[in-house]
């Protein structure tokens, strides 16, 4: 029959373009995985700078920390009263300085 020829005409073009959509997507998606994916790997690098540089300081205020330890007045007088403890002031130590927060 020319109708059921007709039909599967039409079936099959319908079929191909569906397929063909179907590739567009799948490439669109990989398209776009892939750009998520360089993108996060840029993050990562950045992370691992941070964390790299975060050590570094780290380590810098260790060393600070067990330089001054042995100087350090508060660790070696008698306790201070509790109203002295509980009174609001500053804590800011001049002396004390690291790269980081330098201008």
């Amino acid at each position: 029959d020319s109708s059921d020829d007709v039909r599967k005409v039409q079936r099959r073009e319908k079929n191909r373009i569906a397929a063909q959509k179907s590739r567009l997507r799948q490439t669109q998606k990989a398209d776009t995985l892939h750009l998520e994916s360089e993108d996060l790997e840029r993050q990562n690098a950045a992370l691992r700078r941070e964390i790299k540089q975060l050590t570094e300081e780290m380590k810098h205020f260790a060393s600070m920390l067990s330089s001054h330890e042995p100087l350090c007045s508060i660790l070696t007088s008698p306790p201070p009263p509790p109203e002295v403890l509980y009174a609001t002031h500053s804590f800011h130590q001049p002396h004390i300085s690291s790269p980081r927060f330098q201008h």
